[in-house]
């Protein structure tokens, strides 16, 4: 009887012991530092949050990156209330410029044997030559930031100060020995065992002591490395300009409409890459750009190039659409993703053959069968000479040499590519 109570008690304790065990989420931070790093570093607070985490541990390995991200990154770390322990790791990793800077924000640091971290100055986007001025100023106030930063969590100030202005960089060993990092040795599970019990201070100078447990890792999605793809700096600061000369195209060539679709899609990633546009509300504009494209597809003779750029549009604002911690939990299957999307693709390819197909036996003809057939205008463009007018069951772009007007009958006399040139009818 005694047997069974005890087997019975541990049964109704297990859970509340396996609730109560604690955790730490890893993440590893690769490749340049940008919005998507951002991006990816929020969802993982979130997620630490929710399993209840005592810690989030970085495994970083990154030559650096945007510098306005680097201070958005440091800012979630100070005034987050779980500790970030971060590590160089894998052996052979370093922690250059921007890692470098996250590494003196993290309330425990260190890195593996065979890495290295420094090298922090910063450099213009294009690697070109600063005005002395200007250059001068970035470097004492990036100096006197990470100051502050070495300064809070009791590490090497002069340190800060010579990865910035000399563009210093050491192994990891000369890092400890500088008191630059607090931790060198030869695997993970070393530098959580050494984190464990350390005292520190979160937000608010409030003490904290850190705590290490089980490790549950939060993977880099899909999400991240598509927007990770899109928003590096240079692709960034490269696709800001293409889709502003696309979009001035389209502006004063009206009708051309491929160059102001890519350049709409183009503007709303570049916002999102250089910190003008949330990645969530990135992805619903993008959504909304896609049924829009889907939409004009079926109005325009684009032959299928529209209701693509819908797809690609579609594709991507999904991805970014849903942040499954922010959510509940919720986010969009990968396989709803892409049958929603392959419904749409099926009606585009289905419109796409009705309109060559219908430009099949306009081709046998030519255009000659056109000429002289009358149509009546259905919108006019401010101006009064171009717009699109219905012909034969069809819309067509037009222009004319005359003002007209909605409901207009028009006679068409020749065409320029897919506009038909038309005077009114007499």
């Amino acid at each position: 009887m005694k047997q069974t109570l005890l087997v019975l008690a541990l049964l109704l304790l297990s859970p509340f012991s396996a609730q109560a065990q604690t955790c730490t989420t890893e993440v590893n931070i690769t490749g340049v530092i940008g919005p998507a790093t951002l991006d990816l570093l929020k969802r993982v607070e979130r997620s630490a949050a929710k399993d209840q985490c005592s810690s989030i541990l970085l495994l970083v390995n990154t030559p650096g990156g945007s510098l306005e991200t680097t201070r958005l990154i440091v800012e979630q770390i100070l005034n987050s209330k779980i500790p970030y322990l971060c590590l160089v790791s894998p052996s052979g990793g370093h922690a250059g410029s921007a890692g470098a800077i996250i590494l003196q924000a993290c309330h425990v640091n260190g890195g593996l044997r065979g890495t290295n971290l420094g090298a922090a100055t910063p450099v213009s986007m294009g690697g070109q030559e600063m005005p002395k001025d200007l250059r001068q100023k970035i470097l004492n106030d990036t100096r006197s930031w990470l100051e502050s930063l070495t300064g809070l969590r009791g590490r090497n100030k002069k340190f800060g100060e010579d990865i910035i202005l000399e563009a210093k960089a050491v192994t990891a060993e000369e890092a400890l020995k500088l008191k630059a990092i607090d931790f060198v040795g030869d695997s993970k599970d070393e530098f959580l065992k050494f984190a464990d019990g350390r005292s520190s201070k979160l937000a608010g100078n409030e003490d904290v002591t850190v705590k290490t447990g089980v490790v549950k890792e939060f993977a880099q999605d899909s999400r991240f490395k598509v927007l990770s793809l899109l928003t590096d700096p240079e692709l960034a600061y490269m696709l800001l300009l293409a889709s502003l000369a696309l979009l001035y195209f389209e502006i004063t060539h009206s009708g051309a409409i491929f160059p102001g679709v890519a350049g709409a899609i183009g503007l709303v990633i570049a916002l999102m890459a250089l910190h003008k546009l949330d990645v969530e509300w990135g992805g619903l504009l993008l959504i909304f750009i896609g049924i829009g494209l889907f939409v004009a597809e079926m109005f325009l003779p684009t032959f299928g190039l529209v209701g693509a750029a819908g797809v690609v549009s579609l594709v991507l604002g999904s991805l970014f659409l849903f942040d499954p911690v922010r959510s509940f939990g919720y986010q969009l299957p990968y396989a709803l993703i892409f049958s929603t999307v392959s419904v749409f693709a099926v009606l585009l390819v289905g419109l796409s053959f009705l309109v060559l197909k219908s430009a099949r036996v306009r081709k046998k003809g030519g255009f000659e069968d056109l000429m002289g057939v009358s149509a009546r205008v259905t919108s006019v463009d401010s101006g009064g000479r171009s717009g699109m007018a219905e012909l034969r069951g069809e819309l067509w772009k037009f222009e004319s040499h005359a003002d007209l007007q909605v409901n207009d009958q028009v006679v068409v006399q020749g065409h320029q590519g897919l506009v038909l040139k038309v005077e009114k009818e007499k």
